[in-house]
């Protein structure tokens, strides 16, 4: 069983930065990629961005330019640094992991963009 958690949510005002980390331990073996979705009330889980074991990187169009995606290997830990946060950014900030034919999810950290 793997176990995900995230922390570095928080307040912030617009056009603020945060950092969002994501630890993972547990039963790891072979991470495929590692990355982040968020959701708001009422709406589907939504992409943010992926980095796999060997760095690539994606992003969704809304975040390009704006958040920035690392990772320590070493640590199984994945980092968020988004910057230029507008308030479309609120959402509860999930964390995944994809080894194998598995997905995991952590609990989730809230990030609030508000004035």
């Amino acid at each position: 069983q793997v176990q995900l958690v995230e922390s570095g949510g928080g307040l912030v005002q617009p056009g603020g930065s945060l950092r969002l980390s994501c630890a993972a331990s547990g039963s790891i073996f072979s991470i495929y990629a590692m990355g982040w979705y968020r959701q708001v009330p009422g709406k589907q889980r939504e992409f943010v961005a992926r980095i796999t074991s060997g760095g690539i990187t994606n992003y969704a169009d809304s975040v390009k330019g704006r958040f920035t995606i690392s990772r320590d290997n070493a640590k199984n830990t994945v980092y968020l640094q988004m910057s230029s946060l507008k308030p479309e950014d609120t959402a509860v900030y999930y964390c995944n992991l994809v080894q194998g034919l598995t997905n995991d999810w952590g609990k989730g950290t809230q990030v609030t963009v508000s004035s």
